[in-house]
């Protein structure tokens, strides 16, 4: 049985929570009349692309990429791995 802990969470994200609660749905994928009945991950699977590791410098917080002729696409997910100093 889950035990009931008080909301600690600040008006400023209870009222985003609300927000986002709000929003509509996300239409089905597109699909032809035929198609065969698949779990919604594996439509998901198909949007998503591989990781890629690329060399880059951190400065003040602001990543850049070492290599100046790549370029990624707006709103990349940017996961850092640093060695420590």
């Amino acid at each position: 049985m889950p035990t009931i802990e008080p909301d600690s969470r600040s008006a400023a994200r209870r009222a985003l929570d609300e927000q986002i609660a709000g929003e509509e749905h996300l239409p089905p994928p597109p699909l032809p009349a035929n198609a065969a009945p698949v779990p919604i991950e594996d439509h998901l699977r198909r949007e998503a692309r591989r990781p890629l590791a690329l060399p880059a410098i951190v400065e003040n917080g602001v990543i850049r990429l070492i290599d100046r002729g790549v370029k990624l696409p707006e709103h990349s997910r940017v996961i850092v791995v640093a060695e420590s100093t």
